[in-house]
């Protein structure tokens, strides 16, 4: 494990940008791009459409070390390069910490919850990671209700895949992501929050995780989270939440940063020159980086 890359995770100031729309979501986030599906005609040109948008992004100055700590990426995007180096050697090279969605989606709901598929090839995406200099992974499962039994579930198969992670020399972010629109949402926290300590109570000292969570309803109902030894660092998705909502909400948590896909890029266009795309992008960085950062 890179112990600079570590030291940044822990204690730099910034945020994670989720830069990792995969197979379903990549057509919904080229068309909020402005690339429509009818400008690619299979799967390979589909990639490539999203690798030159995710490229335009890294490769901004306002992608700036000094606001985001570390990037989320898809399979195929780290099998990419950028300006002639692999993405995540690019990015280690501008000072920002690589990580990699593992999963490979959500299985049916059951019991309130949707489970991870299975990863079958595991071992090998590691491998592979650790050839690319991966810092870390990602993996969500989703929570619709608070069910006991499905979200010890959840929990337990997340830490389960962490612990393996974590043997392969890599830190793993847990991404158990409440739906906000869960009518009990606070009460789906309450039972997360207990779930995760128990697991973490569990690790060896050696053993090291991040959590990526839904926003709380009840502002610093994850403290105990943040505050655990074994977290690395408590990360927030935007979840459906427009930028200004998630900022808002985000504010209100104490030591949670943010880890925004959407609402990072809602702004940024295909057509946007350079210096409109450019002014997008920082003005939405310096929102995220500032209620990552500053809290109320």
């Amino acid at each position: 494990m890179n112990k600079s890359q570590f030291d940044k995770m822990k204690n730099g100031t910034g945020f994670i940008a989720a830069l990792d729309q995969s197979g379903g979501s990549t057509p919904k986030a080229l068309q909020a791009y402005g690339v429509l599906e009818d400008t690619y005609t299979n799967e390979d040109e589909m990639f490539e459409k999203v690798h030159e948008m995710r490229t335009r992004i890294i490769t901004s100055p306002a992608f700036s070390p000094d606001s985001i700590l570390g990037v989320i990426l898809f399979e195929q995007t780290m099998d990419s390069k950028i300006e002639g180096k692999y993405t995540a050697d690019y990015l280690a090279d501008k000072g920002i910490v690589p990580f990699l969605k593992v999963d490979k989606g959500l299985a049916g709901q059951e019991k309130g919850v949707q489970l991870m598929k299975p990863i079958s090839d595991l071992e090998e995406i590691l491998r592979r990671a650790n050839e690319r200099n991966i810092f870390g992974t990602k993996m969500r499962s989703v929570i619709h209700e608070p069910n006991k039994s499905g979200i010890e579930e959840v929990v337990q198969q997340q830490f389960k895949i962490g612990k393996r992670i974590i043997a392969a020399g890599l830190i793993p972010i847990i991404e158990p992501e409440v739906n906000i629109h869960s009518k009990q949402k606070e009460k789906s926290e309450d039972i997360l929050c207990e779930e995760i300590i128990k697991h973490l109570n569990e690790l060896s000292e050696e053993e090291n995780v991040m959590l990526k969570l839904s926003i709380p309803t009840k502002a610093n109902a994850y403290k105990e989270l943040v505050e655990h030894p074994r977290v690395v660092r408590v990360v927030a998705l935007s979840g459906g939440y427009s930028r200004e909502e998630a900022n808002e909400k985000l504010r209100e948590n104490d030591g949670v940063i943010a880890s925004f896909s959407r609402a990072l890029a809602s702004d940024l266009n295909v057509n946007q020159s350079g210096e409109e795309f450019d002014a997008a992008l920082k003005k939405a960085v310096d929102s995220i980086y500032d209620a990552s950062v500053h809290k109320n």
